[in-house]
């Protein structure tokens, strides 16, 4: 049965996702109407939602003609979702204080049916104490949701309050909704995600490591549980949260992660995502100190080749993808990286020059495979996540 989702566009900049968003429910199956605010019209026009949406938009909650065909009582609870993108202040202050003075906050106090809210507004405005009560209030009446996360404003300012991106919304949608068979192409599959760096001890306060900050990896992880997987995701020292519907465990050095990773098979797929440290040093128990002598001399350990001995474990997934982050020669390295480790495609990106794509939130990747490559445009990372699961999903089928 095709589940209905009523979506209320609010009056932010943020406003021009819920395009994506549109377009990516549709893609999944879901059937949509839209309540457009006086505000959201300032930024996205009646027409491109109903065009999008194959339904008409609602404005006016004194509309003869909307109360006629589709009553704001009856427009609040045929839908199974309501859904609030973006949400603004302004909204969350109405839905938490029970205001019913425009057709948006009248159908939210109307509806029996369960709400999730996507905020989006300066980052100001969402640390205010006031705000901060009424998203407490709301969490407090039941209401779900997703995001914001950091990010760079229309304002110039950065910090929380950034609208989730339209995949992470329509994730949320699909985990309170569920989804058809069609819509879960990894339903029955097992699938093993690593991500982030790995952090190899120089002694109790020093280490060795890099820039990643598992962004992508994480996204593949989340990617894959909507696409219906049972996920692990074998993590290194991160600063984001761990993924919804995931299994996480937590790692450090590059032998505590092949040690997950095998604990966790056998899979249908595994993805490593991780930016794996190539070096290790046999750690000191102690502080090491300046001296006289000069710097002290690291003698350098090679670690475990997780990917390669994954390829040639007698466990080994039906998948295998691995991740080349390069700073020059990215294909012929890539390529390379493809016929070393034995695996069966290499997500190959480009992390030099000022490009900021360890710790930023787009990508632009090339699939290598023995057959060719197959370049991608930049991508939000949550994107690049779900084209390739797309992609896991086509190469090994939905399980019987």
């Amino acid at each position: 049965m095709t589940k209905r989702v009523l979506l209320i566009v609010g009056g932010g900049i943020a406003a021009y996702k819920t395009l994506e968003l549109i377009r990516n429910l549709r893609k999944r199956g879901f059937a949509l109407r839209c309540i457009l605010t006086r505000a959201g019209k300032e930024f996205v026009t009646p027409l491109a939602l109903a065009s999008l949406s194959g339904d008409k938009v609602y404005e006016d909650l004194f509309s003869l003609t909307d109360e006629a065909e589709m009553g704001h009582i009856e427009l609040s609870r045929e839908a199974d979702l309501l859904v609030v993108a973006p949400a603004t202040a302004d909204l969350l202050a109405k839905m938490a204080n029970g205001s019913a003075n425009d057709l948006a906050s009248t159908a939210l106090l109307a509806t029996d049916k369960p709400i999730l809210a996507a905020p989006a507004m300066n980052i100001r405005m969402w640390l205010h104490a006031a705000t901060q009560r009424n998203l407490a209030r709301l969490k407090d009446d039941g209401v779900t949701f997703v995001g914001p996360g950091d990010g760079e404003m229309a304002c110039g300012e950065y910090g929380p309050g950034r609208m989730a991106e339209p995949v992470e919304i329509a994730d949320a949608i699909e985990r309170m909704l569920g989804g058809t068979t069609a819509q879960k192409p990894l339903a029955g599959r097992r699938v093993v995600v690593t991500s982030g760096p790995t952090v190899e001890p120089i002694d109790p306060v020093r280490f060795l490591s890099n820039r990643s900050s598992g962004k992508q990896g994480h996204a593949v992880a989340a990617a894959a549980a909507s696409a219906g997987a049972e996920v692990v995701l074998v993590s290194g020292p991160v600063s984001i949260p761990d993924p919804a519907g995931v299994r996480t465990v937590h790692v450090e050095s590059a032998v505590e992660m092949l040690a997950a990773v095998e604990a966790a098979l056998p899979s249908d797929i595994a993805i490593f995502c991780a930016a794996v440290a190539d070096w290790r040093v046999e750690p000191a128990g102690h502080k090491i100190k300046k001296g006289k002598s000069g710097a002290p001399t690291l003698a350098l350990i090679e670690n475990p080749d997780i990917l390669a001995t994954i390829c040639r474990h007698k466990q080994r997934p039906r998948l295998v993808i691995g991740f080349a982050a390069e700073t020059e020669k990215m294909l012929a390295h890539a390529r390379a990286k493809l016929e070393r480790k034995g695996c069966d495609m290499i997500v190959a990106n480009d992390v030099g020059g000022p490009a900021g794509v360890m710790g930023g939130e787009r990508n632009t990747v090339h699939l290598v495979t023995r057959d060719g490559v197959e370049d991608w445009p930049t991508l939000d990372k949550t994107e690049v996540a779900h084209r390739l699961v797309e992609r896991m999903a086509a190469l090994v089928g939905t399980s019987s």
